[in-house]
């Protein structure tokens, strides 16, 4: 997420507050499927602003991914979907499939890109999960006594974390969009990360158990002790004149130093927000 407000911009991704309808991408048995998958398609290119152009699908059984996105380079050029022709029987995990392939699309236009290739694939569905059409990915996980089913790099509480940061940023619930029991049990899991981390010290707001170890370990580091480091607290002191105190923005992710002097408020350099701090 951090990745994703430097490389875009906050404005830029403040301008997705609202995420894809689940009736912009309803796919009933009814549908063409190649007139289906136009249809979806073109919802994800609106949906991130690209240009405006004709889509051509092309089914294959030949595929290793479930999907390739390529789109031509002069204005106006053709997007052409490979889609693997299994989804014909899987029409409702169709829209999760273009979400992250359009994505791909999107970051590569704007500029934005991982060295790694797996931690590119996790960028493009994190990207996809916070701007607003990831929650179908999350909605693709399914289990039952004939199997399981997920798509993309997250696991499905990983997408649930993303989204609950996403919905304390815009104010939108995804919650009645699902419609897979597995999706509504892993976002329920990543929410209470979420908001593990939006109270997590130096933060105020926190549980007192937590708040007192963060105390306890404030008192080590104004005596030059040793502290560990961060883990599981989220946070590292910095010895020096005067001490600070290491922590990410619950929003974006940015590394915040500030300085330990108690209750205070404090602006993140990057996405902006104001955080209530008692350092």
């Amino acid at each position: 997420m951090t990745a994703l407000y430097r490389g875009l911009s906050p404005e830029t991704v403040r301008g997705f507050a609202t995420s894809v309808l689940p009736v912009d991408v309803a796919f009933d048995d009814t549908e063409d499927l190649a007139a289906g998958v136009e249809r979806v398609a073109l919802v994800m290119v609106r949906h991130l602003g690209l240009p405006p152009g004709p889509v051509r699908v092309r089914f294959r059984d030949d595929m290793p991914e479930a999907a390739w996105v390529e789109v031509e380079a002069a204005p106006g050029g053709a997007y052409t979907v490979d889609l693997h022709r299994r989804f014909d029987g899987q029409r409702r995990d169709i829209g999760g499939v273009l979400a992250h392939e359009v994505m791909h699309v999107y970051l590569h236009r704007a500029g934005l890109s991982l060295p790694v290739t797996a931690e590119d694939e996790i960028l493009t569905d994190t990207a996809a999960a916070y701007l607003g059409a990831g929650w179908l990915l999350l909605d693709a996980f399914r289990e039952d006594a004939l199997g399981s089913q997920r798509l993309g790099y997250l696991t499905p509480q990983e997408y649930g974390y993303v989204l609950a940061r996403r919905a304390a940023v815009f104010g939108e619930d995804p919650r009645i969009w699902f419609t897979s029991p597995q999706a509504y049990e892993a976002y329920e899991a990543g929410r209470r990360l979420a908001e593990r981390d939006a109270v997590r010290p130096p933060l105020a707001g926190g549980p007192w158990a937590v708040r007192q170890r963060y105390a306890a370990e404030r008192a080590l580091a104004v005596r030059g002790r040793s502290v560990p480091g961060e883990g599981g607290a989220g946070y590292a002191f910095e010895q020096g004149d005067p001490l600070k105190v290491v922590f990410g923005c619950p929003v974006c992710g940015q590394r915040l130093r500030l300085p330990v002097a108690g209750r205070r408020r404090a602006r993140c350099g990057l996405c902006r927000t104001v955080l209530d701090c008692d350092t």
